[in-house]
């Protein structure tokens, strides 16, 4: 999904544009028990040359990579290219983020992997993790109840399928309602943001009415006006109407340039361009938790996009176990010997 650099918020929210050319992409991460893991890219798209901008997840020639024409499920012609690698372990995994040039390179990301010996059975968790964006945004969560929660962080093919089911009215509605509450998360947000970074650069400059306290007093005005002159935010930001009627006309040329600057940074972690795909794990052994949506297959997947960790990590997490065998073994081994030691010394009195 990609969306126009704009200052408002309003804006932001009125004017999205998406690439149909960005291929749909997906993740499949199979993790081994010694903490390697072999990772699966599949990209499908209209066009033959996929680019590196195109790549949501790093891979190079080091890769095993295919490339072919198929037909899709509408009997549709895409180009499909495939990549596959075996990692040792979750820290060369990390180095590929690190060194990332593709369309996500600006957003922190890293798996982890933990293994424990239980004697009877080994529990392994395989986790990855992206970063939030946004340092003092609200939890979605403030602004979502967890039916909500839980149809907003659905894959698409998901809310397509209950939109077209018989509760269609209920998701269509759920889904309207959603898009008004995350609205006003994404904005409140931004004033938060805004908020923190103007009152760090003006610390010791400003006298107490432009002190956190006091401007985090006012977040609901400030949002509230954002939200009313949504169209025309822009000028009267350009022309210091905003910051007068915020902070009064004194403070507001006092303080412009430290207001502009504090504008910049809530733009850089707001709007940034995001190509969107889904994950999916193969855990070792048999699943024991996860936070994924596990299909017929018991396979483990989620949907990535940028909405998901703005203002919080999103953390996609498996857990499984496998059974020691030689662990009964020897157990009963050992209950057995102790068994005939206990009979021999009955029978020995």
């Amino acid at each position: 999904m990609k969306r126009k650099y704009l200052k408002t918020v309003v804006s932001f929210i009125l004017v999205m544009v998406a690439s149909c050319n960005e291929p749909e992409t997906v993740v499949t991460d199979i993790v081994h028990p010694d903490g390697s893991v072999t990772r699966k890219i599949e990209m499908k798209g209209p066009e033959k040359d996929f680019t590196t901008e195109n790549f949501p997840v790093p891979f190079d020639s080091t890769w095993t990579i295919k490339d072919s024409l198929e037909i899709d499920e509408e009997e549709d012609t895409v180009w499909v290219k495939r990549a596959e690698k075996l990692f040792k372990n979750t820290t060369e995994i990390n180095n590929g983020y690190l060194a990332d040039s593709g369309a996500n390179k600006d957003i922190s990301r890293k798996t982890e992997f933990r293994k424990s010996f239980k004697w009877f059975n080994t529990e392994y968790r395989f986790a990855e993790i992206i970063d939030k964006k946004m340092l003092y945004g609200y939890p979605l969560d403030q602004f979502l109840d967890q039916e909500e929660m839980k149809y907003f962080f659905s894959p698409d093919a998901i809310k397509n399928e209950k939109k077209q089911g018989p509760d269609s009215t209920k998701y269509k509605i759920m889904e309207d309602t959603i898009n008004v509450k995350t609205n006003k998360w994404l904005l409140r947000s931004m004033v938060s943001e805004w908020i923190e970074e103007f009152s760090k650069l003006i610390a010791n400059r400003a006298g107490a009415d432009l002190s956190e306290e006091s401007l985090k007093s006012h977040e609901d005005e400030y949002a509230g006006y954002i939200a009313k002159n949504g169209d025309k935010f822009d000028s009267l930001w350009s022309h210091g109407v905003v910051l007068r009627d915020f902070i009064g006309e004194a403070n507001a040329v006092k303080f412009k340039n430290d207001a502009d600057s504090a504008m910049n940074i809530v733009e850089k972690r707001t709007f940034f361009d995001f190509t969107k795909y889904s994950v999916k794990f193969i855990m070792p052994g048999n699943l024991i938790g996860t936070n994924g949506l596990i299909d017929s297959n018991r396979v483990m997947q989620w949907p990535v996009q940028d909405d998901f960790f703005r203002t919080r990590p999103y953390e996609m997490w498996a857990e499984s176990k496998t059974t020691n065998l030689w662990a009964w073994i020897v157990t009963g081994i050992f209950l057995l010997f102790v068994g005939a030691g206990l009979v021999f010394r009955w029978l020995k009195k």
